[in-house]
């Protein structure tokens, strides 16, 4: 090609590339496809130890950012086109050149991957097989053949139906800024992969996650799982949630089957850090049993079974009050089928104000009628250092 052409190239992978700065969390690569007559000769641009290793024809050359467009823009001389790809998570950027003319042009990389049609019967995925092979592999969800596996069939309609609840949520959250989800006891975090996927990929939102659980184990698994997904927007930190203090805004919490007191130490977190969303999946309950009494029910209670269920009710619906006394509103609902698991009672959570004196007064008449104390109270107001 031409020096006027080159020179052209040069020009305008400088300001392809210079979006690296403010995104390179969802970069992936850049590819190069050189053509003269019929043959094409492949290159690629990744990341290396703060620099980037080019490769066109099998010969490396280690450059900075503005050294990848002259390396680029002198090997182009030598032949009559070029394809750039810049390759981010959810974007292609390409660059097409040749004497005639250079021009630009964006598309949706997850557009470009072959469809699988290997979708279980019977409902239209948002997170889609063939678009998102990758993700549904790395968490076990999918063989590496490319078939949803029969055994993870209802778990993966629990986190696609999971994704189609949250959608009004994460529309709601702030559209100038990058947004922070907090993972609280996040084991290992597939909620949070896939909402990333949903986020990044396919929203293109400007997202950061942090996952916070306190056995090494899981973080462990989870850092491998994000370095396999080139997911550079996860943090996994290895912490009590009771002590954790998160040193950036967090605009949404989730929390997925954290038990008994875990569910309070995450509704905490979230009230005393004033996150703008709480979306949280309480399990199992054990601190209002020992707890609560109330003289008109007992004749109702005599049957264990019956006072341990209730005990169920009125700690999340009393979380709930307390959270609407901070300035949430509240929706409640049954996120799955009750046949999949009993445990599928979804609360979510939108700041509204910064008090509700009704609610306070209400919740706190409650706690005298049944002689109760939650967890939620402690861990909303401070973080106690010797955890």
């Amino acid at each position: 090609m031409k020096k006027t052409t080159c020179d052209k190239i040069k020009f305008m992978l400088i300001g392809i590339t210079g979006r690296y700065a403010d995104k390179k969390d969802y970069f992936v690569k850049m590819t190069l496809e050189f053509k003269s007559g019929t043959k094409t000769f492949k290159g690629e641009v990744l990341p290396s130890d703060g620099d980037f290793e080019v490769t066109i024809n099998g010969v490396k050359t280690r450059a900075n950012l503005a050294g990848v467009s002259d390396i680029i823009a002198r090997e182009s001389a030598k032949y009559e086109a070029l394809v750039f790809t810049y390759v981010e998570r959810g974007t292609n950027l390409i660059l097409e050149a040749d004497d005639r003319s250079v021009r630009t042009k964006q598309t949706d990389n997850a557009i470009t991957e072959s469809m699988n049609t290997n979708a279980p019967s019977g409902r239209e995925y948002i997170i889609k097989p063939g678009r998102a092979d990758a993700l549904l592999k790395e968490i076990g969800i999918m063989t590496k053949d490319g078939k949803v596996k029969n055994d993870k069939i209802r778990k993966y309609n629990q986190i696609d139906h999971y994704i189609e609840i949250l959608q009004p949520v994460i529309e709601a959250l702030p559209k100038n800024k990058r947004v922070c989800v907090l993972d609280c006891a996040c084991g290992k975090s597939y909620l949070s992969f896939v909402l990333n996927y949903y986020m990044r990929d396919m929203l293109k939102m400007d997202c950061r996650f942090i996952g916070v659980d306190y056995s090494k184990t899981v973080i462990e698994a989870s850092k491998r799982m994000a370095k396999n997904l080139g997911y550079q927007n996860m943090q996994f930190v290895c912490a009590d949630v009771r002590a954790y203090a998160p040193e950036e805004e967090i605009d949404l919490l989730i929390s997925l089957h954290a038990c008994d007191t875990a569910t309070d130490m995450a509704i905490g977190l979230g009230i005393r850090t004033n996150v703008k969303a709480m979306v949280v999946v309480p399990c199992c309950h054990k601190e209002m049993l020992s707890q609560y009494s109330y003289e008109p029910f007992a004749p109702l209670m005599k049957h264990p079974i019956f006072k341990a269920r209730l005990a169920d009710v009125l700690t999340d619906s009393m979380r709930c009050l307390y959270m609407e006394s901070h300035g949430y509103e509240i929706t409640a609902m049954e996120y799955i089928s009750p046949l999949e698991t009993p445990k599928n009672l979804m609360i979510k959570a939108i700041k509204k104000k910064e008090f509700d004196a009704d609610a306070a007064a209400q919740y706190d008449k409650i706690k005298r009628d049944l002689h109760v104390r939650l967890s939620v109270e402690d861990y909303s107001i401070r973080v106690e250092d010797e955890f």
